[in-house]
């Protein structure tokens, strides 16, 4: 065989080579020399969908009034928050009791309404003092997440925010908070960790690690506006448990 008809036979057998379907196992090669990167693998969790209201004012407030054991300022926008597949919002059109009666203005209906706008007729005013509206899912669900609005038409800090989960509607066995920022005791709950938040269009986003329960509790003491208490909606992101 000569020199030429060598190297014709070597041409083609490589170019057979690189022609040949990838049949898996180590990352395909680039036609560089690299490797493609492998695909991640579904692990059954996606983005919670969250449809928030529109803004009814622009940026984050910078007087911070005295007292206040606030947060940090988040830089850029909030974190997808990854939950679970079929994750979704069932607190919709749920039952919901309050510890004030008699509202100042709304109804009690209205924190499941739907409606988390900034406007008037979108949220419900109780009175002063700690107060809490308490929510029925119906069953038991495995909750994700809870994202929570009190008043955003204007900028404002509630304070003594505490979040609480139970099977029963009294609260009496195993009550589990999932958030308390009233940092003096001033609700006598005990002493939270959590930081004092302005109120604000995206509505305050607790992670409840999947803790189990049918009842919610939501408490506020006032706010750095006046000594009211408002919930404009809240949103509680969940499975139902299968028995």
């Amino acid at each position: 065989m000569n020199g030429r008809r060598l190297l014709i036979v070597t041409c083609v057998l490589l170019s057979a080579q690189f022609q040949q379907p990838y049949a898996g196992g180590q990352p395909k090669p680039d036609r560089e020399g690299g490797a493609l990167k492998p695909q991640p693998a579904d692990d059954g969790t996606a983005p919670l969908a969250l449809n928030l209201p529109r803004p009814a004012f622009k940026g984050t407030p910078k007087h911070v009034p005295p007292g206040s054991n606030l947060e940090e300022p988040r830089k850029g926008p909030r974190p997808p928050f990854m939950a679970p597949k079929g994750t979704k919002n069932v607190a919709i059109g749920k039952k919901v009791t309050s510890s004030d009666d008699d509202p100042i203005i709304g109804e009690i209906e209205m924190v499941t309404d739907g409606d988390k706008e900034a406007g008037e007729g979108s949220y419900l005013e109780l009175g002063p003092g700690t107060q809490y509206v308490q929510i029925d899912l119906g069953k038991e669900h495995e909750i994700l997440a809870v994202l929570l609005w009190h008043y955003h038409a204007s900028a404002r800090i509630y304070h003594d925010v505490i979040v609480q989960v139970a099977f029963d509607a009294d609260f009496i066995t195993n009550v589990r908070t999932l958030f308390n920022n009233d940092h003096d005791n001033s609700s006598g709950m005990g002493v939270g960790r959590d930081k004092e938040y302005w109120d604000m269009y995206e509505g305050k986003l607790i992670d409840a690690e999947g803790v189990k329960g049918r009842y919610l509790r939501l408490y506020s003491n006032g706010s750095t506006q006046d000594d009211q208490n408002h919930y404009t909606e809240v949103e509680v992101f969940a499975l139902q448990v299968v028995p």
